[in-house]
């Protein structure tokens, strides 16, 4: 355990060093109103008060800086050094370039804000590291579940929408797990839309530099529902068709799998260079289909190939999507599903077709329209045993080990 740091404590102590009237208002406002937040405000400049600066205790340290001068990065080193691993000291500036990112990575900051900071924005990564840092764990490794689809609209993003919000919510009303949601159909995806969200995702930019890439860039590049998943999706392209250096997909994937605990890919149809890292680094990988005889022979050669394709990889289960039997129906029956798919059947989802439209069209989970609805009854019973299991096998290998492997076969 850290030195003055109680975890069990009924309150967070969050300590914001600034000479800036209006930050400070802003910080104020924004952990004022939570009881389970201690905020002690510091007024003055960081060359000053630095060395004095008192953090026992602290959970996360934010100091207010001017990086253009000098006296002030050396006060920052020393606060820093004088820290050590604990506590997570974040700086915020007034401006921005690549020496000063430099200069603030090499002194080991947990993160670093640019000014004007949306009050939201400061508490999220206050939240976000201080937990992080808290558990003593550092970088975490995330459950990952990947929707794959056998078909064309089988409904995976849907399902993969619906998935995260279990999984975000899965920790009860007062802790909810930090969960991401990625759409990796960089020309079609459809996850931003459905939750009324703008993507904020350009790969382009980071391609030519995919070392430049880091918590702070993923921070600029993620966009928030008002459930507080964490969605990374790009602008819908459909008249372009890249497919980007498998190189800066993995480092992507890599980071989003080390700063959050859930993670859920929506995957496109197409096989790209990078599918395999995606594949061969998921916890869960589900399949997902539609009732129909050409979709179940479609998932079935897709298990068999995954599973010839990627041995390390997990055992891919099939989700069959808006099932809907009928008495004296000539349609397909569960048993004629279970029987065609065999130990790769997983789950069939209930159709209620007007349930996920009103959703997708409102931007919301299919709970908040309908609660205890069936379709969401359906994957919680799926996701949340698959998810237990997962954490009784042990703690998974990171997205890059699992590349590794794929790279050395």
């Amino acid at each position: 355990m850290r030195p003055g740091y109680t975890p069990n404590s009924n309150t967070t102590r969050v300590v914001i060093l600034t000479a800036d009237a209006e930050f400070d208002r802003s910080a104020r406002a924004a952990f004022g109103a939570s009881n389970a937040i201690e905020l002690i405000m510091v007024s003055g400049r960081l060359a000053e008060l630095g060395d004095t600066l008192e953090v026992a205790g602290a959970a996360v340290v934010v100091v207010d800086l001017d990086a253009g001068r000098p006296e002030e990065m050396a006060a920052l080193a020393r606060l820093t050094t004088r820290a050590g691993q604990w506590p997570p000291v974040v700086a915020v500036t007034q401006g921005f370039d690549e020496n000063v990112a430099r200069t603030l990575m090499q002194m080991r900051v947990a993160d670093f804000l640019v000014k004007p900071i949306e009050p939201i924005d400061l508490v999220r990564a206050c939240a976000r590291i201080g937990k992080g840092s808290g558990s003593g764990k550092g970088a975490m490794d995330a459950q990952i579940h990947t929707f794959l689809p056998a078909v064309g609209g089988a409904g995976v993003t849907t399902l993969a929408v619906q998935t995260a919000m279990i999984l975000l919510n899965s920790g009860g009303s007062r802790t909810k797990p930090s969960t991401c949601l990625v759409d990796l159909d960089f020309q079609h995806g459809a996850v931003a839309d459905y939750l009324d969200l703008e993507p904020r995702l350009n790969l382009a930019e980071i391609e030519p530099q995919p070392d430049r890439f880091d918590r702070q860039l993923l921070e600029v590049m993620l966009s928030y529902h008002s459930s507080g998943l964490a969605v990374v999706a790009a602008p819908n392209r459909p008249a372009e068709m890249r497919s980007f250096d498998p190189d800066v997909v993995t480092r992507l994937l890599d980071l989003v799998s080390t700063n959050f605990q859930y993670v859920v890919f929506d995957m496109p149809r197409t096989w790209f260079s990078w599918t395999d890292s995606v594949l061969l680094g998921s916890n869960s990988l589900y399949i997902v289909s539609e009732a129909t005889v050409p979709g179940l022979r479609h998932a079935k050669h897709l298990v068999a190939a995954i599973k010839e394709r990627l041995a390390d990889g997990p055992q891919p289960k099939v989700i069959v999507n808006r099932f809907q039997q009928r008495m004296f129906s000539s349609g397909l029956r569960r048993a004629d599903v279970q029987k065609a798919l065999g130990d790769a059947f997983a789950s069939a989802i209930p159709n209620d077709y007007a349930l996920v439209r009103e959703a997708i069209d409102r931007g919301v989970p299919l709970d908040e329209v309908k609660s205890g609805n069936k379709i969401t009854a359906e994957l919680k019973k799926l996701v949340l045993e698959s998810t237990a299991a997962k954490a009784r096998e042990g703690k998974p290998a990171s997205l890059t080990q699992k590349l590794k492997l794929a790279t050395a076969r």
